[in-house]
């Protein structure tokens, strides 16, 4: 019997590339049109982004937590985030969530490890990138990173606030994401971690200057891996 996963969403594009990632994948692993059991809860995205906009990382967890309870009620028996932004309220969230949850970073840093990665570019909100998630799960592995620089990080972060996450895809913004990419590739980056999971909806290995690492795909993956087999996934 594989476990029954909890979704903790935050935005719609990803959490939904999220929930069909795992449950077209499960075929591979269960048979034909099988999936794990998959439940999902949001708040409202608006309620996450006034608690960033003010900083207020203990906001951001009690959020999570909410979900966590009726998820756990629900019957899931491990959680997800398909959000990378909230990660940054995960230390919060730990040591009160009644299931235990994959990381996000974890996952995707053991993936570029597991490819012989040395230096990754990190893009998503600007929220995420002046945050240490993603540095400190690369550093634990002992690859390097960049971040982008604020004017990067101001324009991609239009992009997924205004665009993407509003399903809103556009050739500027893939061409945004290219001069940014590009760059980080000119400053010794040998991939880039696609750290708002909606951005996969517009980058991917074939039009990306860098190998891409796709957030959203590899949590989907890790979670369908440690339902089925009881593996993390990393």
């Amino acid at each position: 019997m594989a476990q029954h996963i909890g979704i903790v969403a935050c935005s719609a594009e990803g959490a939904a590339l999220c929930y069909r990632t795992i449950c077209v994948g499960g075929a591979g692993l269960m048979g034909p049109h099988a999936h794990p059991e998959v439940s999902l809860h949001t708040h409202s995205l608006a309620d996450y982004v006034t608690c960033l906009d003010r900083g207020d990382r203990a906001g951001v967890a009690e959020l999570m937590l909410s979900s966590a309870h009726k998820l756990a009620r629900a019957g899931a028996d491990f959680l997800i985030c398909p959000d990378n932004t909230i990660h940054q309220a995960m230390e919060l969230v730990l040591p009160r969530s009644p299931l235990p949850w994959l990381h996000i970073a974890e996952v995707v840093a053991a993936e570029a490890a597991a490819r012989g990665y040395r230096k990754l570019g990190i893009t998503g909100t600007r929220w995420l990138v002046d945050s240490d998630v993603y540095p400190q799960k690369i550093e634990a592995e002992g690859l390097a990173w960049l971040r982008p620089t604020d004017a990067e990080r101001d324009e991609t972060s239009r992009l997924i606030m205004d665009e993407l996450v509003q399903s809103r895809f556009t050739p500027q913004g893939i061409a945004t994401f290219q001069r940014v990419m590009d760059r980080m590739k000119s400053e010794g980056c040998d991939a880039v971690v696609l750290g708002c999971t909606e951005i996969p909806l517009i980058m991917n290995d074939g039009n990306s200057p860098l190998p891409t690492l796709d957030s959203t795909r590899l949590l989907a993956r890790a979670a369908l891996k440690r339902a089925v087999t009881g593996a993390s996934g990393k």
